[in-house]
């Protein structure tokens, strides 16, 4: 009697949550062939909607039965997203026995006695009046604690302690440095908790979220996480290890590039929704940081591919500085292409306060909505522009703006605006939504800078490849150099005296669905060129399945 080969054969996915995008790949783990693919808008609101639709497109697609999936793998930009978006809880850090100051985003550093020497022999005693104060001081202020005390790489007691008393004092979650790095350095101890800290609700949420959507799929038996350094790890050992995911998108997109690279050496650049992703391979290798990841302009002790991130991507909002001038990014909005339920954007786009419309999140109830004046009259009367909520509310311009950004923190309320999606569709170079609307919002917005339709549209894509390609030849630059272009001589692509021009002797490797239409030009002017392996559009999801499989061994 003959074997059912089919029966035996054994799959896995990947999958990639970005800010923008839900990627998905199935492959056969015997011969890492690509059976399907899949792609989902990913719902902030409710992270497991996105996945859910993105699994069972792949699952629908293949006609592979869920008890056939051996090896999930996960990758995710979401922590990286959060730290350049300035997202995440609010951190106090109490550290004892090291007075010199820490620059960390934190609400406040608080400073005590105690701490152990190098042999871990107790230097001071732990001052428990100053810890107490410290913590009365921070209550209510703040939505996690992080203590960290000197050379408790040695001996962690004082951090227990002060772990203990804060539990006592305050329900808040509290983070001790000697769990998240056994290495010397106090400050990149701390930055590295601080990390974890501020990175973890945005975690849970997406833990939940996957959790959710792979229980109810039936494929939650085998699920890794890539973390920073392109290894994998046990999803469910993820929460309090956030800081190790942040450059798990990065470390995918690494490893999909030595896969596929028809090069040993190229820089591999991701353009998603949200940000751009760039690293290296040399030798068909990832290159890895040596000394600890500098994450948000702090140096940690994460280990991870050397990658930087760049607030840049294809949903990047599209504004006018002081000047007149365009700008592109940091901030993600909703594309108008792509927004619905809205007004037409001839109703309320413009400059300035009037460049993005804020609505509630879809998932928001009454009741919720009813404990912020901000959230409850967008509920009942729908979406506004900020120029139109400063006008209601009768505040300061500064006042509404940061209590947006909250909400935007929180995901209570979305943004739409002008992006680079729209521009793209303005040129019909994309058909993927509402043409008609980003046509709209480009042709009030052109009006307004004196350009034509299309000369603005070309302004914005422009400007998003100006600051990749300065994200790339910063990344490069630092590697080769430990210095930066952009800090050396910013906006040197303005200048009237000096016409500078680079040759880049290794080729670009894209990914991501955005980058066919953004990276040939950054090419060009980078004096090389850019190749697009198949597969490209969900690289990320690809690179985390065949890092996991890899590695399972």
């Amino acid at each position: 009697m003959k074997k059912n080969i089919m029966a035996e054969k054994k799959y896995g996915i990947g999958i990639d949550t970005g800010g923008t995008y839900t990627d998905g790949v199935l492959i056969d783990l015997a011969d890492n062939t690509v059976l399907a693919t899949a792609k989902s808008p990913t719902t902030h609101y409710e992270l497991s909607h996105g996945i859910s639709l993105c699994l069972r497109d792949i699952l629908v697609e293949s006609k592979v039965k869920p008890q056939d999936v051996d090896l999930v793998a996960v990758s995710t930009t979401l922590a990286t997203n959060a730290v350049v978006e300035n997202k995440g809880d609010t951190v106090g850090l109490i550290v004892a026995g090291f007075s010199k100051h820490f620059s960390l985003p934190v609400v406040s550093v608080q400073y005590i006695e105690g701490g152990h020497t190098l042999q871990g022999e107790e230097e001071n005693a732990l001052d428990m009046e100053a810890l107490i104060q410290a913590v009365s001081d921070l209550k209510g202020h703040v939505d996690a604690y992080v203590v960290c005390a000197a050379m408790s790489i040695k001996n962690p007691t004082h951090e227990m302690v002060m772990a203990k008393a804060i539990s006592m004092i305050d329900p808040c979650p509290v983070f001790m440095s000697h769990e998240v790095s056994q290495r010397p350095g106090i400050k990149e101890r701390a930055a590295t908790a601080v990390l974890n800290a501020r990175l973890r609700p945005v975690m849970e949420d997406f833990l939940m979220g996957m959790q959710d959507a792979l229980v109810a799929l039936g494929l939650a038996r085998n699920v890794m996480i890539v973390r920073g350094d392109a290894t994998p790890m046990n999803i469910a050992d993820t929460s309090r290890q956030a800081a190790s995911t942040v450059a798990s998108g990065p470390a995918a997109t690494a490893w999909y590039g030595l896969s596929f690279s028809p090069d040993d050496d190229a820089v591999i650049v991701d353009v998603g929704g949200t940000t751009t992703d760039i690293t290296m391979i040399q030798g068909r290798k990832p290159t890895l940081t040596e000394d600890g990841s500098l994450i948000g302009g702090w140096q940690t002790h994460v280990d991870s591919v050397k990658m930087s991130t760049v607030g840049a991507g294809g949903d990047s909002h599209a504004a006018f500085d002081v000047k007149g001038g365009v700008t592109v990014g940091p901030d993600r909005v909703v594309p108008l292409a792509m927004a619905t339920m809205i007004a037409s954007p001839q109703e309320w786009i413009g400059k300035g306060l009037k460049s993005r419309l804020i609505a509630v999140s879809p998932d928001l109830s009454e009741e919720e909505a009813g404990h912020d004046p901000v959230l409850e009259h967008l509920y009942k009367t729908g979406p506004a522009t900020p120029a139109m909520l400063t006008s209601h509310f009768e505040i300061a311009e500064i006042t509404l703006v940061s209590h947006l950004r909250d909400l935007v923190k929180m995901q209570l309320v979305f943004e739409t605006g002008f992006t680079p999606t729209d521009a793209l569709h303005v040129l019909g170079e994309l058909e993927l939504g509402n043409t008609e609307m980003a046509h709209q919002g480009a042709e009030i917005l052109a009006a307004e800078c004196g350009m034509g339709v299309q000369e603005f549209a070309r302004e914005v894509l422009d400007q998003l490849a100006q600051k990749i390609e300065v994200a790339i030849l910063d990344h490069i630059l630092d590697a080769e150099t430990g210095k930066t272009l952009s800090g050396f001589y910013p906006g040197y692509q303005k200048s009237l005296v000096l016409d500078l021009h680079f040759q880049l002797k290794m080729n670009l490797v894209g990914i991501g669905a955005a980058a066919r239409f953004i990276l040939p030009k950054v090419a060009k002017r980078l004096g090389t060129q850019v190749v697009f392996p198949a597969h490209y559009e969900v690289g990320n999801a690809l690179g985390a399945i065949l890092m996991a499989n890899g590695n399972k061994g």
